[in-house]
Formats: C-alpha cells, sequence, structure tokens
C-alpha cells in the first residue's frame, strides 16, 4: 500500500488526542509538522465523533487545550479548511461513517496522492 509510514503518522496523531496518550504540548509538536489540512481533518473527525459520546468532554477538551495553548495549530486548522480536499471528502464521504484508520487511509491518499 502506498503512504503506509504517512498513515501511520497520522493516525498516531490522531490516536494520541483521542486517548490522551500524550500531552498537549507533544501532540502540537506533532500537528505543527504535519499538513494544515490533515490537522483540519483530524480535529472534525474527532469533533464529529465524539459529538455526544461519553468521552467527549476529554476528548473535545484536548482539542481546545490545545488550540488555545497553541495558536499556530489554530492557523493550521483555518488554513487547511479551506483546501479544496475538504470540499470533496465533505461532498462524498461523512465523517461519522468512517471509522479512524479508514477515515486516516482516504485522506492520506488524497493528500499524498
Amino acid at each position: 500500500m502506498a503512504f503506509e509510514h504517512e498513515k501511520r503518522q497520522a493516525l498516531r496523531i490522531l490516536e494520541a488526542i483521542e486517548g490522551g496518550s500524550s500531552s498537549a504540548s507533544a501532540s502540537s509538536q506533532l500537528l505543527e509538522d504535519a499538513d494544515p489540512t490533515l490537522v483540519y481533518f483530524i480535529f472534525t473527525w474527532l469533533r464529529e465523533h465524539y459529538t455526544n459520546h461519553p468521552a467527549a468532554e476529554g476528548v473535545i477538551g484536548r482539542i481546545v487545550e490545545i488550540c488555545s495553548t497553541y495558536p499556530a495549530v489554530t492557523r493550521q486548522v483555518k488554513e487547511g479548511e479551506s483546501d479544496a480536499v475538504v470540499t470533496w471528502f465533505e461532498e462524498t464521504h461523512s465523517y461519522r461513517e468512517l471509522d479512524s484508520k479508514e477515515f486516516i487511509d482516504i485522506v492520506v491518499e488524497k493528500l499524498e496522492g
């Protein structure tokens, strides 16, 4: 499969925020090194999946902490939101219908391809 390294890295970032396995500082470092569109996608997938979820407070809280403490990440999210790949994805897919691995496979293939 193509882009396996990139997919593993992207999934690692998503899962670190989702599970709280890394600090806001460590997560921000990973995010700041990532493509802004990928950062937007990861945050949006997490927000969509954790709306009305028992673990929402923790996951959304980590996103808020990262964005409020590290404004560079917030700028990346805003920059990534305007990418044409986001429009394509949102017209053809649903964040909620994809598990994290399926989601990362699709977006990384599109971003890197």
